[in-house]
């Protein structure tokens, strides 16, 4: 593995295999491969320094989360994701995310709650800063201090798949300063309503959260693309 390709993110990987998944998603979300992009697996393998298996293995998981897909005799390419299938998307993160608060709202402790603090304050330094990798790492903190006290794990990974299969687009919402600053305000109300156990305005304003960000996304992406979407390019700011 190579020392360049290094990250805080991949330090935190225990295996290889981990570390090449990791990386590989992260070359997906944040732009650097774009849909439709054929992957190759000696020349990711060379790039991040490590042999082939691990990078298969990898794609196999990415597949998995949707995130590629592989056509006999061509091999793996990045997927691209209709409007449609990012609105699905999004009506299943609401099933899911509205139980995970409904359990988690009312037996969130003080270390979680200053947890869910500690994310808005370096939010609000990434915005400033128009760092938007580390906003939404932040942005990630935040939402599963908040899925992960809910105690049912098997449901907090299904909701980590969901946003891993979203956050290309994620990061295309981050990269206008309006809707960063739109976030800002919504994070503080959510955490509001959860330090007064309000569960049901904690729902209600989450669900309000990922349909600003579904309707941002809509609007910029459908005219572009006639109905399908667009990888960003990397770290585009906008004023």
């Amino acid at each position: 593995m190579s020392d360049d390709a290094v990250t805080p993110r991949l330090r935190s990987a225990v295996t290889v295999q981990h570390a090449t998944l990791l990386w590989l998603r992260d070359q997906v979300a944040n732009g650097s491969l774009r849909a439709g992009t054929q992957l190759r697996q000696e020349n990711l393998a060379h790039e991040f320094g490590v042999s082939v298996p691990p990078v298969r293995e990898a794609l196999k998981t990415l597949e998995a989360e949707g995130l590629v897909v592989y056509r006999p005799h061509r091999g793996y390419f990045v997927a691209s994701m209709t409007v449609t299938e990012l609105e699905e998307t999004y009506r299943i993160r609401d099933l899911l995310e509205t139980e995970a608060i409904q359990r988690s709202v009312p037996v969130l402790g003080k270390d979680a709650i200053g947890r869910m603090r500690e994310a808005i304050r370096d939010m609000e330094a990434a915005h400033r800063t128009q760092n938007v990798p580390a906003l939404t790492t932040a942005n990630r903190r935040f939402h599963f201090t908040l899925f992960d006290a809910a105690e049912m794990p098997r449901m907090a990974e299904l909701i980590r798949v969901l946003w891993e299969s979203t956050d290309r687009y994620r990061s295309l919402y981050f990269s206008s300063q309006h809707y960063r600053r739109r976030v800002n305000q919504e994070h503080r109300a959510i955490l509001a309503a959860v330090r007064r156990r309000d569960s049901v305005e904690a729902v209600a304003l989450l669900r309000a959260h990922r349909e600003h960000a579904l309707d941002s996304l809509r609007a910029s992406l459908e005219p572009a693309a006639a109905g399908e979407l667009v990888t960003p390019a990397p770290n585009i700011e906008t004023a």
